[in-house]
């Protein structure tokens, strides 16, 4: 493989940049989306409702921006800084802002899946050329000398496939993982705009009627 590398160089360049391009998406991508991205949703929205069910709507800004880094935590923000305004207005905002932060989610990986297909057309550029070479020196070579050239020229065509799906299955696989990880998110950031709504107009109420108790939450069942 060293000495096909090296021989050919030329062609294979195009294939190792598209793989360390991929390389480093892969790596990016896995830390926002895996480590940078995540929040426990369930009990920072708790937090929230407890802080606007006491109209306390300062703490509940200033407790998002310890997590400004976390899609849930800005997409709530943008719903506690319009809580004053009409409905209409803090749903398009929140729907702004779900918008802005899906688009910081699916940042990039789709060139995962660009990188797989143009990585293979490159290989598979590589193997026809090495076949058109392995042709023309068949024909004009001696006829003890043919099916080495031959069987040369096919090696060279196939290392150059080998090389651009080396690069192309597992940029995939990735994307894969990495867009089911997207869509979670996705569907997360979905339940966090209707979720911010019903805390706010939750709060409304309770502002506009100081003996209203907000239903309790059941408590679960054990199975057993």
């Amino acid at each position: 493989m060293i000495e096909f590398m090296m021989n050919n160089l030329g062609h294979l360049i195009p294939i190792i940049l598209c793989g360390l391009v991929a390389i480093s998406i892969f790596l990016e991508r896995t830390v926002s989306l895996y480590m940078r991205y995540p929040l426990a949703t369930a009990k920072f929205l708790e937090k929230i409702r407890s802080l606007a069910d006491q109209d306390r709507l300062n703490e509940g800004i200033s407790f998002c921006e310890r997590y400004e880094n976390k899609p849930v935590a800005r997409v709530v923000k943008e719903g506690l800084m319009r809580a004053h305004q009409p409905q209409e207005i803090v749903e398009h905002g929140l729907l702004v802002a779900a918008g802005i932060e899906l688009d910081r989610i699916k940042a990039r990986t789709p060139y995962l899946s660009m990188i797989a297909n143009v990585s293979t057309l490159l290989g598979l550029i590589g193997t026809i050329l090495g076949l058109i070479q392995s042709f023309e020196a068949v024909s004009s070579a001696n006829p003890q000398a043919r099916s080495a050239l031959l069987a040369q020229g096919i090696s060279t065509a196939m290392n150059h496939t080998l090389w651009g799906l080396s690069v192309a299955v597992p940029c995939m696989v990735i994307f894969s993982f990495l867009m089911n990880r997207t869509n979670r998110m996705k569907s997360e950031i979905d339940r966090t705009v209707i979720r911010t709504l019903e805390i706010l107009r939750q709060r409304d109420i309770i502002v506009s009627d100081p003996d209203y108790a907000p239903p309790a939450t059941p408590a679960k069942r054990r199975v057993i």
